[in-house]
């Protein structure tokens, strides 16, 4: 996407509006910024938090062997830093990885691996499991691959890559867990009947599961009135599947493509309200 988002100077289209961010601190301020510089009002509270996993042996043993591996598969930054921080622990270069074929799952992915002055080979066109596994068809039959990624993670790529024929090794780099003081904030959040956020948004279906299940039994009561919105149709059907459904989701599986739709789902509701004054409606 390359229009700005931000421009003109002094646009402020979601002023007024309060917005709930849940990614994980270190990452939240590249969805809340981009949303306070378009006004809106914008209370952080992560529900997953990132951390190392139970042991780094499986992630290691297949950074040691790496010569012997073809292809490297990274689906999320949280991916590229586990890996490349281990790298340095191991006192590996870079440049060790430089004969691998490289698959990301997205623009942000890829970003970060293109930081450590690696090529990518492969970023589909839609930023989700499903979609790597489309472009690496054809591509990868036999060949030796490399899957880092989050212990808890959907199954569906390393199933398909096995299937299509991939010698495929799936290692744990992180982990995510609830954050101890995110139950207590979203109590205290939601609380308030004047206080409550117009709209939550979520990054992944880890936020959102995080999130539904922080808020309890009351979900149902809290979110009556609260607009939801999604990054893509993975996180979309986790939302739909706990009977959710969102009333947002990004066309483009990105922050900025999530930020793209929020405002425009706020310029369309104020295009109903002035036609609604103006009794054309």
């Amino acid at each position: 996407m390359s229009e700005d988002i931000t421009e003109p100077t002094g646009y402020q289209p979601l002023l007024g509006w309060r917005i709930l961010t849940t990614r994980a601190s270190k990452q939240s301020g590249g969805l809340a910024a981009p949303l306070r510089d378009l006004g809106a009002e914008v209370v952080e509270v992560p529900t997953i938090e990132i951390k190392p996993p139970s042991s780094y042996e499986p992630l290691d043993s297949a950074l040691n062997e790496i010569k012997d591996y073809d292809w490297l598969i990274l689906t999320s930054v949280n991916g590229v830093d586990a890996l490349f921080a281990r790298l340095k622990k191991l006192r590996m270069s870079p440049r060790e990885l430089e004969h691998l074929e490289i698959a990301a799952i997205g623009p942000a992915t890829k970003k970060a691996i293109e930081a450590q002055g690696l090529k990518v080979a492969v970023t589909p066109d839609k930023y989700m499991a499903e979609s790597v596994v489309e472009s690496l068809r054809g591509r990868t039959e036999g060949k030796r691959a490399l899957l880092a990624r989050a212990k808890v993670a959907r199954d569906v790529l390393p199933d398909e890559l096995k299937k299509a024929g991939v010698l495929l090794d799936v290692v744990e780099a992180y982990e995510t867990v609830i954050p101890a003081a995110a139950q207590s904030k979203l109590q205290k959040l939601f609380a308030s009947q004047t206080r409550r956020p117009d709209i939550v948004t979520f990054t992944s279906s880890s936020t959102a599961t995080n999130f539904l299940s922080l808020l309890g039994n009351g979900r149902q009561e809290i979110l009556g009135k609260i607009c939801l919105a999604s990054i893509g149709p993975v996180t979309s059907n986790t939302l739909r599947s706990a009977g959710f459904p969102p009333t947002i989701e990004a066309r483009e599986y990105t922050v900025q493509g999530l930020v793209l739709a929020i405002t425009e789902h706020v310029h369309k509701i104020a295009a109903q309200q002035l036609l609604e004054r103006l009794g054309l409606k």
